[in-house]
């Protein structure tokens, strides 16, 4: 049993290591995960509304703590840093990890967790699943607490919880390390908003009582259909959301013609308006250079119009659905550049390029 609990040592360690460097490269996409679970609960426990909804503005917080302990635990864990303190903790952050993926999977309520970040998506009873597995090694831990050997290493755990702290602090300040998401740099946008292959189905139909499937849809019409299951789901469109209107009709199909410098405004109330300057400038120099300004919104008209008449910014804007702009840009303000529907460049407004950068982007 000796053996069992330091293979589990092991195993938590370099689990909690990796999901938690997977979040820290984007703490903005846990913190929206985190605003997600406690929009639910304030609706689905109205006895604590309000206490959930106070939370949703330290959800960020929440998000670079939890993201950072994962890290540390098992960074503390591998090389035995009081384990007998360490064991605890990881049974408590363990243990809430599966009170939310539980949530989850059996509520079907904020259907993908954020386990892995953006890097693996995993289905609800899936993220259940691999929490009970670590939830599992960790009482072995627990158990066998006493027989772990402390060793000297706090150096080790400081260094690596400022180092989380670090990635997470560039994280928010410029754009994850390494984008997972879809509209990445690189990334062809009309191409991944269509099946990479033709999808394949499982047709499934009772007949006389019996569950019967087929690839191809049958002839028999004595059939009762059932339900229709995709079979190469990996061949899905990987966008499936992304519109773009205006108040006289769709300009999604023109978002993907010639060269477009998008200027991503999430929202109003939160948006850092001293970097408008410098993108208003950088506008001014690229307009008429092969390159049309948008700015794309999910504000409504009036609140728009007047916040760019305040900020002098000169550029016809379009909606976007709130969601879709989240995970377009981190940051809000953003910048986001395309050339015939591909990806040329992202930036947070800390990072706002010069013209030239731009232009020499899209040659």
């Amino acid at each position: 049993m000796k053996i069992l609990a330091q293979v589990s040592r092991v195993i938590v360690g370099l689990l909690f290591i990796f999901s938690g460097l997977i979040k820290l490269n984007d703490p903005i996409g846990t913190q929206y995960k985190l605003e997600e679970y406690f929009e639910v609960f304030a609706i689905d426990l109205p006895a604590f509304h309000d206490f959930f909804m106070g939370l949703v503005p330290l959800a960020l917080y929440f998000s670079v703590f939890l993201c950072t302990a994962e890290v540390v635990l098992g960074i503390a864990l591998l090389v035995a840093y009081k384990p007998r303190t360490i064991s605890w903790l990881l049974l408590l952050i363990i243990l809430f990890f599966t009170f939310l993926t539980f949530y989850s999977a059996y509520f079907n309520k904020v259907t993908d967790c954020g386990c892995f970040g953006a890097a693996i998506k995993l289905t609800p009873w899936t993220s259940f699943g691999k929490d009970l597995f670590l939830l599992a090694l960790i009482l072995v831990i627990v158990f066998y607490r006493k027989k772990f050997r402390a060793l000297p290493t706090g150096i080790i755990v400081v260094i690596s919880t400022l180092v989380s702290l670090g990635i997470a602090v560039y994280a928010l300040r410029h754009l994850p390390i390494f984008d997972l998401l879809p509209y990445r740099v690189g990334a062809n946008i009309p191409a991944q908003l269509k099946p990479s292959e033709p999808l394949r189905y499982l047709y499934i139909f009772d007949k006389n009582g019996k569950t019967v499937e087929y690839e191809q849809y049958p002839s028999d019409t004595t059939l009762v259909f059932k339900e229709m299951v995709v079979l190469n789901e990996d061949a899905k469109p990987k966008i499936t959301d992304y519109k773009v209107w205006n108040d006289e009709g769709d300009f999604t199909e023109e978002t993907f013609k010639g060269n477009k410098l998008f200027l991503i405004i999430k929202n109003l109330t939160d948006i850092n308006t001293a970097a408008l300057p410098d993108i208003n400038k950088l506008i001014n120099a690229v307009r008429g250079k092969g390159i049309q300004p948008i700015i794309l919104t999910s504000g409504n008209s009036e609140e728009i119009v007047a916040f760019l008449n305040a900020h002098q910014l000169n550029a016809p804007f379009y909606y976007v659905d709130a969601t879709v702009l989240k995970t377009i840009m981190r940051s809000n303000p953003g910048l986001w550049l395309l050339k015939d529907g591909t990806v040329k460049g992202k930036w947070h407004y800390n990072d706002t390029p010069g013209a030239d950068e731009v232009l020499n982007l899209v040659k």
